[in-house]
């Protein structure tokens, strides 16, 4: 029960954190977190704005889409079935943030993809999963078969003409990966308006940097989560908040 509310919180602070940092988009994109032990997950209620969610307004929800906290008018489909699907097909990830900002779709409709012309990219070499659009198709995201050939062994995918799905082992994960791809994505958009011959290094020299900075700290995206904290002070604001008392709107 404590682990659920510390992640409760930290899914709630994970939300305010990128409404500052100006990556979220209206009502149209989505974070969760997976409730431990269990075949369901948390995610803010639809409608809601990131920098209104807290802890309590976070709705719990069965990989089902059966509401089991929270208003069933807040419900979204293509949200729980992006999530569930992920989260049935890779049983280790326990945390999806799904983005519109402006330089992740931006890569998103470029042929070449993220390419491996910074730091921030090289996180991501070799390590992309890509889904080409097709609108509000659910069936795609409910089949758990299917969710599984377009993520693989992967922790991000890039929705052609979409948007960015990044995923992790635990909310500050999910949060490391997150801002690396979208500091990768505004470096590219920057770069490639500059109309000049870009510079990428070879293979080898790409996949041990990436190695490198992937296997550079044990619980990775830990430090930064702490630091945004203390930046944000956020998370003393939910301190004192009681998450287990039933959800009101």
């Amino acid at each position: 029960m404590k682990r659920a509310i510390e992640i409760r919180k930290n899914l709630a602070v994970a939300y305010r954190i990128l409404a500052r940092m100006g990556m979220d988009n209206l009502t149209y994109t989505h974070l969760s977190a997976r409730v431990p032990g269990q075949d369901s997950f948390y995610i803010y209620p639809f409608g809601y704005l990131y920098s209104e969610v807290t802890p309590a307004s976070l709705l719990h929800v069965t990989f089902e889409g059966d509401v089991l906290e929270g208003s069933q008018e807040h419900y979204n489909p293509t949200g729980y079935a992006l999530h569930s699907a992920i989260y049935r097909a890779r049983p280790e990830l326990n945390a999806i943030f799904h983005l519109h900002t402006t330089a992740g779709v931006a890569v998103s409709t470029m042929k070449s993809g993220l390419l491996p012309i910074s730091q921030f990219a090289l996180h991501f070499y070799n390590r992309i999963s890509y889904h080409d659009y097709d609108c509000l198709v659910l069936d795609t995201y409910k089949a758990e078969d299917a969710m599984k050939k377009i993520i693989g062994d992967n922790k991000t995918i890039i929705l052609r003409n979409h948007g960015t799905i990044t995923c992790g082992t635990t909310i500050p994960e999910a949060f490391f990966y997150t801002h690396h791809l979208e500091e990768a994505c505004k470096v590219q958009c920057l770069a490639m308006a500059c109309r000049n011959e870009l510079i990428i290094p070879d293979e080898a020299v790409c996949e041990a940097a990436c190695q490198e900075l992937l296997s550079f700290e044990k619980e990775l995206g830990e430090r930064d989560w702490q630091a945004v904290l203390r930046q944000f002070k956020i998370e003393e604001s939910f301190a004192n908040l009681d998450v287990s008392l039933k959800t009101t709107f």
